[in-house]
């Protein structure tokens, strides 16, 4: 789609992924309506772009509350959005034994059923125009299993099947469904213990910017799906036709995952993310 014609809704839009996506959009011409659960982080996010005066609108919105999230689908559908970017998420990094069950919840309702519902309650509007768009921001741990991520993968898994699916399902409809995976991604609601880890392991994190860029060319491209980064694009492809392969290069880094994910005696547990 020409930017130009976007309307886009973008949630999680006050986080350093959804606040990147949405200056990239309007650099390229759209017009965005910035949604998040963090009044006052929206509102700085906005600010920062003068540039774009006239083409930004903001909500407000609990994505895990049935009104609050009808609200926002009635405002967008008004304010006439035809690209939805599902970018919201949540991260709790850490063993999946020492997980509390509120977190678990969490995990599945802001990363998997927000985007699913909102997509339901705004599909017959989108399925109305002559062009319309749907991108679920996923992550290279939705191909990967990764230890210390086992419920966030499994939020991932889902929203990748998801898209996947609903992307055939709408194959005749005028609704284009994308799927965005990013790699590690250096964002101020990164735990130290994830930074740590990852300059530890040598794992590379992108900043903001280009995951960023990656929406912006899949929504003008029409692409299905795109992993972000080299060599986690080759490790989800191994993954996918010899696990086995991928087990023994992350039994190696066991230990140091291990050492990084176990909660510390006497502290909060750590929790992440990258997506929000």
């Amino acid at each position: 789609m020409n930017l130009a014609r976007a309307r886009v809704l973008v949630t999680g839009a006050a986080g350093g992924i959804g606040s990147a996506i949405a200056a990239e959009l309007l650099a390229g011409g759209a017009h965005v309506l910035l949604a998040d659960m963090n009044g006052t982080a929206l509102a700085t996010v906005a600010e920062r772009l003068p540039a774009a005066a006239g083409r930004i609108d903001t909500a407000v919105v609990d994505l895990t509350d049935a009104a609050s999230r009808g609200s926002l689908c009635h405002h967008a559908t008004g304010w006439g959005v035809n690209i939805l970017v599902n970018n919201a998420g949540v991260n709790h990094f850490g063993l999946f034994s020492e997980l509390a069950p509120a977190q678990l919840a969490q995990t599945m309702a802001i990363n998997v059923l927000a985007p699913m519902l909102l997509v339901r309650e705004l599909l017959p509007h989108l399925a109305s125009l002559p062009e319309a768009q749907v991108l679920n921001i996923g992550s290279v741990f939705g191909s990967i299993g990764y230890p210390g991520y086992a419920a966030y993968s499994a939020s991932k898994f889902a929203i990748r099947g998801f898209s996947e699916a609903l992307r055939r399902e709408l194959a005749g409809s005028p609704v284009r469904v994308h799927y965005l995976a990013p790699r590690a991604t250096r964002t101020p609601i990164n735990p130290a213990a994830v930074e740590q880890m990852n300059a530890e392991l040598k794992v590379a994190m992108d900043p903001p910017a280009v995951v960023a860029r990656a929406a912006r060319l899949i929504l003008e491209r029409e692409a299905a799906a795109t992993i972000v980064g080299w060599p986690e694009k080759l490790f989800a492809r191994i993954n996918a036709a010899l696990p086995g392969v991928v087990d023994g290069a992350i039994r190696r880094q066991l230990p140091i995952i291990l050492r990084y994910a176990r909660r510390q005696p006497g502290s909060n547990h750590v929790t992440g993310g990258h997506t929000a």
